[in-house]
């Protein structure tokens, strides 16, 4: 079977040599992964290990707890970066109204300038959202004409209702460890619900690890076949039927994976 990650943080020195992690990754089925950037800096050695590695895709963006240095300059730079090849999204970027100091002005006016950036590169996106439901949908369908080269909701923890909702803009969707926790009841009942072509797996490394190895730091992208497997149980189909729907989603998606 083939695996595919398609959001992991490989930066913060977490995993040791990146190339031994790719090599683990290669010996348990995981053939892609998209490295994900939060900031310039991180955006940068995503950039990198793609350059590498012919196996990391990545993105570029600025999230939205990282808005401290995001101007027009920083608008350029992330258009610099996109330009690349191996440069196969938007983000991640998004909202985040989790801590109870958050500007959601600001949040929203940097998520909305990152999405006309991605239409003008013809690039999709992938979102962020915590705890903001009601706005981000209001939102994106505000600007669904920025959204047209299509959209994933990186590790969905909304409803299985307000999935309906986002579903109706061409969204697509991904989840990571925490759908394998025996709580997860609501990922799992979005994850019944969705259609096919519209399911993805991540693992959001370093972060949320799954059930077999619950609270261990750093998670892997070693960690797909095991949401895979879940997603597949939960759905009632064969984890091979499983990984072939979620491979062809990804490229369906990112086009320059």
């Amino acid at each position: 079977m083939r695996y595919i990650d398609v959001h992991c943080h490989l930066d913060g020195g977490f995993y040791g040599d990146i190339g031994e992690l790719i090599s683990k990754l290669n010996a348990v089925g995981v053939q892609e992964v998209i490295a994900v950037g939060c900031n310039l800096e991180t955006s940068v050695f995503a950039r990198e290990q793609s350059e590498k590695f012919p196996s990391v895709g990545f993105t570029v963006g600025i999230h939205p707890t990282e808005l401290q240095d995001f101007d027009k300059n920083a608008l350029v730079r992330l258009a610099e970066l996109a330009a690349h090849p191996r440069c196969v999204a938007i983000g991640e970027i998004g909202l985040d109204y989790h801590y109870p100091e958050t500007d959601k002005a600001a949040q929203r006016a940097a998520f909305t300038a990152q999405l006309e950036l991605a239409h003008e590169l013809g690039l999709p996106v992938q979102i962020h959202s915590r705890d903001c439901a009601e706005d981000m949908l209001c939102l994106l369908k505000e600007k669904r004409e920025l959204l047209k080269e299509g959209f994933l909701l990186h590790c969905y923890s909304h409803s299985t209702e307000m999935s309906e909702e986002f579903l109706k803009l061409g969204a697509y969707f991904s989840f990571g460890g925490t759908s394998t926790w025996s709580g997860s009841k609501k990922a799992r009942r979005t994850i019944a619900a969705l259609p096919s072509d519209r399911l993805l797996t991540e693992t959001d490394s370093p972060y949320l690890a799954p059930k077999s190895r619950y609270g261990a730091f750093p998670n892997t992208p070693e960690s797909i076949p095991e949401i895979l497997e879940n997603m597949a149980a939960v759905r009632g189909v064969s984890a091979e039927e499983m990984s072939e729907t979620v491979y062809k989603n990804a490229h369906a998606l990112f086009g320059k994976l």
